[in-house]
């Protein structure tokens, strides 16, 4: 097993992200999943009788697979607070190859993506049953080669709120044909106002991108619809794809020789297959799934934005019969480890509890 290959293959290409060429919020992502959990980024200090030890900080970095796993498992136990244990339905929505590269030039676009999949639900809900459904969107851009691929995976309640007639209507069915349609006629036009009001650039011609966008148009557009039974089923689903990097750490198979390779699922002939890039490839294609400043990865619509949540989220737990769940502890790193590993990291040698003397200071850096 290679430890900790992420770490190794930032660590060893310092000099290549740390140019202009990448963006700013990408340099800053990688020096801190470079120092994630040493002493660079300060620590606690904790003692007993016989034994001193300092505890790195984390880096936080929505892109380290460590803090990645810690923040999903706290994001679960959060938001079940907030969900009623009903049926929900998850939903992926796709665009073509095509229109990937232009979504990649034009990142200020690419974050409007989750709202316009969320109005997509609401209208179609809306027009078909006349309720307001809960709608979580992570948005995601990579595919399984690390290639650019910009998708959104969207889970909703399989039942909404008729506000106006003040009940529960459950068993929604979401038809995939009429999603779909609405979906590509959306991002179609949301692109088409965005060439026309000079805000998206391209190396085609204004002509070409509109012949490009035309025939994009008259094409089928992958969805998919899965349901799930219980808001676990729907947690432990949404889990897979928040906050953690677009490659699971235990995928790598080689790191040297300038290259890193790693194993994919390959859909079409349904066994493992071996990838392999030169490392500085590698490095740029992770790049390019480092979320700008102030983007953020899970967007709430529906009866789960913030101001639906706090008007209608009693009424709706009242409709179903179900009792809402108090906020729940926030889980300590120390529980965190003890509950995993079997493991107390406050505990010496001989079993005595280490109490906190102190803290250190995070180094500077330089460059």
């Amino acid at each position: 097993m290679i430890k900790e290959p992420l770490k190794q293959i930032l660590a060893g290409t310092r000099s290549r992200w740390e140019t202009n060429e990448f963006r700013p919020v990408v340099r800053d992502n990688f020096d801190k999943m470079t120092r994630c959990r040493t002493p660079t980024l300060g620590g606690e200090v904790f003692a007993s009788d016989l034994e001193t030890k300092i505890v790195p900080h984390t880096c936080k970095s929505r892109s380290c697979p460590s803090c990645g796993h810690r923040a999903t498992e706290l994001w679960q136990r959060e938001l079940s607070a907030d969900l009623p244990d009903i049926a929900y339905v998850g939903l992926v929505f796709t665009m073509p190859d095509v229109l990937w590269p232009i979504l990649r030039k034009n990142r200020h676009l690419l974050y409007d993506l989750p709202r316009l999949g969320a109005s997509v639900i609401q209208q179609w809900v809306k027009a078909e049953y006349g309720v307001r459904v809960m709608i979580l969107v992570v948005q995601h851009t990579f595919g399984r080669r690390l290639n650019f691929n910009p998708h959104l995976h969207i889970l909703a309640s399989a039942g909404g709120l008729h506000e106006g007639e003040g009940r529960w209507v459950a068993s929604l069915t979401f038809d995939r044909n009429k999603l779909m349609n609405m979906w590509r006629d959306t991002v179609i036009t949301f692109l088409r106002q965005a060439l026309r009001g000079g805000v998206l650039r391209s190396e085609l011609s204004v002509d070409d991108l509109d012949t490009t966008l035309s025939t994009e148009r008259e094409r089928w557009w992958s969805i998919h619809v899965a349901h799930f039974k219980t808001k676990w089923q729907f947690l432990r689903y949404a889990g897979r794809y928040i906050r953690r990097p677009p490659i699971a750490q235990h995928r790598f198979e080689k790191i040297g020789d300038g290259v890193v390779r790693f194993w994919r699922k390959d859909l079409k002939q349904k066994e493992r297959v071996l990838t392999q890039y030169p490392v500085e490839e590698f490095v740029s294609l992770l790049a390019d799934h480092i979320h700008d400043r102030y983007r953020h990865g899970i967007r709430y619509f529906g009866l789960l934005a913030p101001y639906a949540k706090r008007r209608t989220s009693s009424a709706v737990f009242a409709l179903l019969g179900r009792k809402k769940l108090p906020r729940p502890r926030r889980l300590s790193w120390r529980y965190t480890l003890r509950a995993q590993f079997n493991v107390d990291p406050l505990v010496d040698a001989k079993g005595q509890e280490l109490r906190w003397v102190g803290r250190l200071t995070p180094m500077r850096t330089t460059g």
